[in-house]
């Protein structure tokens, strides 16, 4: 199993280029399960759970080319199989996504029930709901969610609880349905507004993406396209953190500086120096104190739970006390256990860890746990004194691209162990 060996003490200074968002290539991928023509989308991210989910469609018999530049061309015209099997789903939750646009176009859909990192319930019933609303015929058996439907019916859907993955699949079925589809309650993230202007290439109608009421007026069908998929503003903010923990200065290009402003505003308030264009964003934390800041996390545009384990290690070693509090996943802290092994000052109170900063984190071997853990492990062994190693990293590599090369690259001392 491979690991990462990092030596702390080393200010990152320099530039970067931030790639394509995981959280937005994935349902566009299964979004193109929709179109009768062939699909070709640029700036994926070389990524894990982006192999899993090309696997996953050429299992199906779906024809997927990857290109050198990682464009990738999707060609559904060759399906055979309707199914999602457990030993691919298991590894990534994001693997449901092929639910309504398979039930949408073919009318028939076996998934198995998701896997993906262990942070929490994140249950499929708000999927189902909406996928009955529209007319499908669903069971869940034998650990597979199985649905029916000769034609989907327009409906008036209410999530009882904003779901970006759930917005996302009865978005996607709602394309083909028969007649106007309103998702009430609808998740607002860029990530939801890429996947609907992609399906709007492609000759959906839809209106109200990144508000809570989004209106579909289905149509018949869907036409091939090119598109571009958005920057990761998840993979910019970690490297934003990375930056102000370690005292350094760095630019980051291809960025949405908007879909950053609360990360961005968090980081000034612990002190740093920020400055953004209209696609890059520079922090300077040089000659700078790093105060500890409190966090909330909240769908957007509130602060990203994907975020939390991050400044969870800036507050760390930042002068004061910082209240963390997860308000999306109720078992989100399992780093905290890892950062207390490198001396960190971390007490949990329900879903809030009080973090006191420390003078200096020290190396220890730990272990990650989940795809934002490792990424808040990574950054803490950035300033810890001596070498910390990062076992079971085969999750950071779900979701960010060459993380040790674009580290080293701004002056991180870091390795990948066989």
């Amino acid at each position: 199993m491979e690991k990462l060996a990092i030596r702390g003490g080393h200010a990152l200074c320099g530039e970067t280029v931030i790639s394509g968002a995981k959280n937005a290539t994935l349902p566009i991928l299964a979004g193109a399960l929709l179109s009768d023509g062939k699909v070709r989308i640029a700036n994926v991210p070389h990524l894990r759970d982006v192999t899993t989910m090309v696997q996953l469609l050429g299992r199906m018999g779906v024809d997927v080319l990857v290109h050198d530049s990682m464009e990738v061309e999707v060609d559904a015209s060759t399906i055979s199989d309707f199914s999602a099997p457990y030993d691919l789903v298991k590894t990534m939750r994001a693997s449901i996504l092929v639910l309504g646009p398979l039930l949408a176009r073919f009318g028939a859909a076996d998934v198995s029930l998701p896997g993906g990192c262990a942070i929490g319930a994140r249950p499929v019933d708000l999927h189902v709901k909406g996928l009955r609303a529209l007319g499908a015929d669903i069971e869940i058996k034998d650990g597979y969610i199985r649905a029916r439907a000769e034609k989907l019916k327009g409906a008036h859907v209410f999530f009882d609880a904003v779901s970006v993955t759930g917005t996302e699949n009865i978005l996607m079925a709602a394309v083909l349905a028969e007649g106007e589809t309103v998702l009430e309650n609808a998740a607002r993230e860029p990530e939801v507004i890429d996947l609907a202007n992609f399906l709007i290439s492609m000759g959906a109608q839809i209106t109200g993406a990144g508000s809570n009421r989004i209106i579909v007026q289905g149509v018949g069908s869907l036409s091939g396209t090119s598109y571009r998929v958005l920057p990761d503003r998840i993979e910019a903010g970690t490297f934003l953190v990375a930056a102000a923990i370690t005292g350094g200065k760095v630019r980051l290009r291809k960025v949405v500086p908007l879909h950053l402003e609360a990360i961005i505003q968090k980081l000034r308030q612990a002190g740093a120096g920020i400055e953004a264009g209209d696609d890059w964003v520079e922090l300077d934390m040089r000659g700078r104190k790093l105060q500890a800041v409190d966090i909330t996390t909240d769908p957007y545009p509130g602060f990203p739970t994907d975020m939390q384990a991050q400044f969870v290690a800036l507050n760390s070693v930042a002068a004061g006390t910082g209240a963390v509090t997860e308000t999306i996943f109720e078992n989100r802290f399992m780093h905290v256990p890892e950062l207390q092994r490198m001396g960190a000052d971390i007490g949990l109170q329900g879903h809030t860890a009080i973090v006191r900063g420390v003078k200096q984190l020290r190396a220890a071997p730990v272990m990650a746990t989940d795809l934002r853990a490792s990424a808040g492990l990574v950054l803490a062994a950035l300033v810890a004194d001596g070498e910390t190693v990062v076992d079971r990293i085969y999750h950071i590599d779900r979701g960010y691209e060459c993380i040790e090369e674009k580290l080293r690259n701004i002056g991180a001392d870091i390795r990948r162990l066989a």
